[in-house]
């Protein structure tokens, strides 16, 4: 396969809400991934390095979610605009069932979308982003250093929220923490992070028991075939959380990353696409009797 860049692989979609972007590369199934939330992210910034090793298995769909990328603006909670978005961007194309896979937000979307669309959704892959903490504290670290560089950003406290999101700072290097610079500091993107990150996010967060009925209540109706995967290490979405996760969703399994954050796909990324592949293909092996 020749090397993917980000313009080779840039598309565009027009829908009734406006102009979705996307990435797309590879032939065969469809796969959908969709990216986290926080400053300067997009569906490259989160899997355009993954990019060429799920293509060569899936037609390999990365969507940038209102609000993010060059993807149109959410208009109010990038939150709630998201999963229409998905469900526009499947139409368009004129895809039915397929895997997804979501880090963070992007998991949590895939969760609502297997949840409310079960006929949309093959097999599901998350990276954090679902569940809720029992044990550890409400917000965790990475929400509170997010909302305090939406209030207030500047490069230093980029890569403070940056280091939270992983294990080894030593991955974030100047080109990494620049494109996500770039891309943070641009009104349209600021304001729509703002949107999902701030005082009132945090207060609500704080509260993870008024919030225990509706998590609860959408993980029970995943029928999907789920794969949960956390970093141990994890600052955002404490590893405690895939306990809700794990009780709670009827087919589940559960892989964690020691020595890894929020990232995984990132931080661990030649294990994590091994173990992604290998749960994406795993019907598509011959069966061997002994």
């Amino acid at each position: 396969m020749t090397e993917l860049t980000y313009d080779g692989t840039s598309r565009t979609l027009e829908t009734s809400r406006g102009t979705l972007h996307y990435h797309e590369a590879g032939d065969g199934p469809p796969l959908l991934l969709l990216h986290g939330s926080g400053p300067g992210v997009s569906g490259w910034a989160n899997f355009g390095n993954n990019l060429p090793v799920f293509a060569k298995h899936f037609r390999t769909l990365v969507l940038d979610l209102p609000g993010f990328g060059t993807s149109y603006s959410s208009g109010s909670d990038p939150m709630s605009a998201a999963l229409p978005a998905v469900l526009d961007f499947l139409d368009g194309l004129r895809i039915g069932q397929l895997p997804v896979l979501g880090n963070s937000m992007g998991g949590a979307i895939a969760a609502r979308l297997a949840a409310g669309h079960p006929d949309r959704v093959s097999r599901l892959i998350t990276i954090g982003g679902i569940g809720l903490p029992l044990f550890s504290p409400s917000p965790p670290e990475g929400i509170k250093l997010l909302v305090q560089f939406v209030e207030d950003p500047t490069r230093e406290r980029l890569v403070a929220w940056m280091e939270s999101m992983v294990h080894d700072t030593n991955i974030l290097t100047d080109e990494f923490v620049e494109m996500r610079w770039r891309t943070a500091i641009r009104p349209e993107a600021l304001a729509d992070v703002r949107k999902l990150f701030n005082r009132r996010s945090l207060a609500a967060m704080g509260k993870p028991a008024a919030r225990a009925a509706e998590a609860i209540g959408m993980l029970t109706q995943i029928q999907t075939p789920t794969l949960v995967t956390f970093g141990r290490d994890d600052r955002v979405t404490p590893l405690d959380s895939s306990l809700v996760a794990m009780r709670y969703i009827k087919r589940c399994e559960l892989h964690v990353f020691y020595d890894c954050g929020h990232w995984a796909m990132i931080e661990r990324k030649d294990e994590f696409e091994n173990v992604a592949l290998s749960y994406l293909l795993r019907d598509s092996k011959p069966v061997v009797s002994l």
